[in-house]
């Protein structure tokens, strides 16, 4: 695998180890890293073996400690105490979720701004979003020119107006107060990446001192009576 790449774009660049992943910079176009892995070990027997106690239910270390687990679910489970290490190590703070579902976004029928929704990350400071799916269905990203911001498009833009004149303050701030700016949606012909399982991945998040692109990326449906596994940060 050291010498072929399964992700051939160029919004995406390959990496083979923890410390190229975290040390190549983003620029122009170029904004998700992927540390390319074939992760060994049974994760559907580590996932069956979790207690899902909300939609989302996050998993911390000892609770991965204290399953009975084959050889190969051992394995499995080594590899994400490992990625959680690293990344705490890197001064992350890294999530581990069994998932259900996520909380959908209904209050408004023209626009949503839950994760299933393309789009892009906000921090004030300088940070980057590391995601992997060891089970279940994989996050996917978009290319930034084949997709539109939401808020551009003609008849949502008129109906947040109409939404905006209820609420005396200025747009722009109301836009960015309720996340707006941050959702896209896929042009007509747009090809959405699917980033695979058990990939450690950074994104470009938009910040202050970023230069390049921030990366469109959302959430997938879950497969039917499947969860998935997903570590986060």
């Amino acid at each position: 695998m050291k010498n072929s790449t399964l992700f051939q774009h160029k919004q995406i660049k390959t990496v083979f180890s923890f410390k190229e992943l975290i040390e190549t910079h983003f620029r122009g176009e170029q904004n998700a890293f992927c540390w390319q892995r074939n992760l060994e070990g049974d994760f559907e027997e580590l996932v069956s073996k979790l207690e899902l106690k909300d939609n989302v239910t996050e998993i911390k270390a000892e609770d991965l400690l204290t399953l009975q687990l084959s050889e190969k679910g051992n394995l499995a489970r080594k590899l994400i105490l490992n990625d959680l290490q690293l990344l705490t190590n890197f001064g992350a703070s890294p999530l581990l979720n069994l998932i259900k579902n996520y909380e959908r976004d209904d209050a408004l029928d023209f626009i949503s701004t839950d994760v299933y929704s393309f789009h892009v990350d906000y921090s004030p400071i300088a940070t980057s979003t590391f995601l992997c799916t060891y089970y279940g269905a994989s996050s996917e990203i978009l290319p930034n020119d084949e997709a539109i911001q939401k808020i551009l498009l003609p008849e949502i833009h008129e109906k947040l107006k109409d939404l905006y004149n209820v609420e005396q303050r200025d747009f722009e701030a109301f836009l960015k107060d309720h996340y707006f700016d941050l959702h896209y949606e896929a042009k007509s012909k747009a090809k959405p990446i699917n980033l695979g399982v058990g990939h450690l991945w950074r994104l470009a998040v938009d910040h202050p001192a970023q230069t390049g692109l921030p990366c469109i990326h959302r959430a997938p449906l879950e497969n039917d009576g499947e969860l998935r596994l997903l570590l986060i940060c």
